[in-house]
């Protein structure tokens, strides 16, 4: 009888690659450490290929082992020895890779970005690449480069086995390098915290990124990866993931970013003890983040509405948060903290993070009820009124007639909610990732003065004993 998973009828004395997985009970996935792929942070494993591997072993009902490497070098060897099952770590379909691998259905597409210093002359063509150029050794940008090297006789550059993509970032940002090439996901995510980084032109169009599956094994695997993926395509579950990481982000502005970024390092220590007071129920990183979306972190701001202070609450909303002043910066924080609490709290309970919090910072900016009429709109139409990311693309429907005539609350200006939350996902990303630099650096320096204290004092002990031997060996001499 041939498996539920339609593999084709296997021979009674030969067991599947799928079937030894589901046996065993676990699947393992080779990765790389990135922020596309897979980290971690304080609350676990997270990641854009990691929750997608951990979505396709509860499709199988096994756990998840992760196996990840730090270099190309390192990952494709686990694959080749059968170390992990497949590889997942958003790696581009080359013709390279079509040869030696089996490829799983087409997730997301990039395209290669050549890139560079922001101020530095900005090349335009492949011509014009007249400085030090490196990409990360057996990547497509590599391979890519190799077959425009065919037609450009004149492109040179290096490759590193060593040096990671955000690593080859860092060498342009402090001019060890002039280029390096770049997949527009990961570009779109870097440029938050390295808003320098400037794009000179699209060095390849769109190409697809898929797991990868090892031609030894039986098509067992491959099988039910085809499967998975028609599945996560058909229930908005892969367009969820998506905009989990990317939706936020595909827009990117280079003099607001930096701003927040001065304001992060001049503005936000004097108010940053506030917001960690008030982040006891909603984290102070989403407070902070909030109120610089709101009021660029001036206490004293007010809009032509006539809300005011770092949260920017209505003259209704602070007394019901029993806020007296609004200009006062520790009770304007405490108001928005609690009102953010009571909005999340406030959406039904079928509704999951990070969606339960995205619907309500949109109810903090537009209302619940105006909310509300968008995800019934969502509903008519046969999107799911539980996702943002199907519910923010019929917000700004609430702008039109024919749609907000038929609403309990009526017209709305809808996409002022979806660049709101997104602005402050943002904001939030940036701020999350500097507050863990600046941690990282501190916890260094910790270390390093530790480990300087330790060797002082075995120096001191050590010439102590010295001199101590040195004031006994006439006296051992005299007695003998």
């Amino acid at each position: 009888m041939c498996s539920v998973f339609l593999l084709g009828c296997q021979p009674v004395n030969q067991v599947s690659g799928l079937q030894r997985i589901i046996d065993r009970g676990y699947v393992t996935v080779g990765t790389l450490y990135g922020a596309t792929s897979y980290y971690i942070e304080a609350e676990g494993p997270t990641g854009f290929e990691y929750e997608l591997a951990r979505q396709y072993a509860d499709y199988l009902g096994v756990d998840l082992v992760v196996v990840p490497a730090y270099h190309l070098d390192d990952l494709f060897p686990k694959l080749d020895s059968g170390d992990v099952d497949f590889l997942a770590a958003g790696l581009a379909v080359t013709n390279k890779r079509l040869q030696e691998y089996s490829v799983a259905p087409s997730y997301d597409n990039v395209s290669q970005k050549l890139v560079f210093k922001q101020g530095n002359i900005r090349p335009r063509t492949l011509d014009a690449l007249t400085g030090k150029f490196m990409v990360t050794a057996r990547t497509s940008h590599a391979e890519n480069l190799a077959k425009l090297k065919l037609t450009n006789d004149s492109l040179s550059w290096q490759e590193s086995s060593e040096l990671d993509v955000e690593e080859l970032l860092l060498k342009v940002l402090e001019d060890e390098i002039d280029y390096t090439v770049i997949d527009s996901n990961a570009l779109a995510m870097s440029r938050r915290y390295y808003p320098e980084i400037s794009i000179g032109f699209t060095i390849k169009e769109s190409e697809s990124l898929s797991w990868l599956v090892s031609k030894e094994n039986d098509t067992s695997i491959l099988a039910s990866l085809v499967e998975f993926f028609g599945e996560i395509h058909h229930d908005g579950t892969l367009l969820a993931l998506d905009d989990k990481y990317y939706g936020h982000i595909e827009q990117f502005n280079y003099v607001d970013t930096r701003m927040f970024i001065k304001a992060i390092e001049d503005t936000l220590p004097e108010f940053r003890p506030i917001f960690e007071k008030h982040g006891q129920e909603v984290d102070w990183k989403l407070l902070a983040a909030i109120s610089y979306q709101e009021s660029h972190w001036d206490p004293k701001a007010r809009s032509h509405t006539g809300v005011r202070g770092l949260m920017m609450l209505t003259l209704p909303t602070a007394k019901q948060m029993g806020i007296k002043s609004r200009l006062d910066p520790d009770q304007s924080i405490r108001g928005g903290a609690k009102y953010i609490k009571r909005m999340i709290d406030k959406m039904p309970d079928r509704i999951q993070y990070p969606d339960r919090l995205w619907f309500a910072l949109a109810s903090y900016n537009v209302g619940f009820g105006h909310l509300n009429d968008a995800r019934i709109i969502t509903e008519r139409q046969g999107g799911d009124p539980d996702r943002w990311v199907e519910v923010k693309s019929r917000l700004p429907l609430l702008k039109q007639k024919k749609y907000y005539k038929t609403t309990r609350y009526g017209y709305a200006r809808g996409d002022e909610p979806v660049n709101y939350v997104e602005n402050i996902r943002r904001y939030y990303d940036t701020l999350d990732w500097m507050v863990e630099q600046t941690q990282n650096e501190e916890e260094l320096l910790e270390l390093e003065t530790s480990e300087t204290e330790s060797l002082m004092i075995e120096t001191n002990e050590n010439t102590e004993e010295d001199t101590s031997t040195e004031i006994a060996s006439p006296i051992t001499s005299s007695d003998s």
